[in-house]
C-alpha cells in the first residue's frame, strides 16, 4: 500500500486545524512514547515492550501499525521463523525530533523531577 507522504487536510476527521490533524496521528496516551523509544534505538517489539511505561502488547501492535500507515515508521523483517520485524522512524518520523525536544524542555520547566534533556542526551 502506498502512503501519500503529505497527509491531506481532508484526511483529518475533526477540522483543518494543524494541531487537530497531528493529534489524529500522535495524540493518544501511547504513540509519542513509542516514537520516543524509537528515537532511543529501541527497534524491536521486545525492546519497545520493555519501556518503563509497560505498554500493553495489543496497544503497542496497534500503535506501530498506525505509525506505519501514517508514514512515520517503517518496518524491516529481521527474522524469518517466526517472522519478526524491527521498526525505524522514517524521514517524516525523524522530523518529530524538535517536537520531542520541546516537550521534554517544557516538562523539565513545569513538572518537578523529570529527567533533564541534557541527561537524556548523555545516555
Amino acid at each position: 500500500m502506498l502512503i501519500d507522504d503529505k497527509k491531506s487536510a481532508e484526511d483529518c476527521h475533526r477540522s483543518r486545524c494543524p494541531v487537530s490533524c497531528i493529534l489524529e496521528i500522535i495524540g493518544d496516551k501511547w504513540t509519542l512514547l513509542v516514537v520516543r523509544d524509537l528515537f532511543f534505538d529501541n527497534h524491536t517489539f521486545k525492546d519497545l515492550q520493555a519501556s518503563p511505561e509497560k505498554i500493553p502488547t495489543n496497544i503497542l501492535a496497534d500503535r506501530l501499525k498506525r505509525l506505519e500507515l501514517s508514514g512515520l515508521v517503517r518496518r524491516e523483517l529481521y527474522q524469518q521463523r517466526p517472522k519478526r520485524y524491527a521498526y525505524y522512524l522514517t524521514e517524516k518520523g525523524l522530523d518529530l525530533e524538535p517536537v520531542m525536544r520541546s516537550l521534554i524542555v517544557w516538562s523539565n520547566k513545569h513538572i518537578a523531577d523529570t529527567i533533564k534533556l541534557e541527561d537524556i542526551l548523555k545516555e
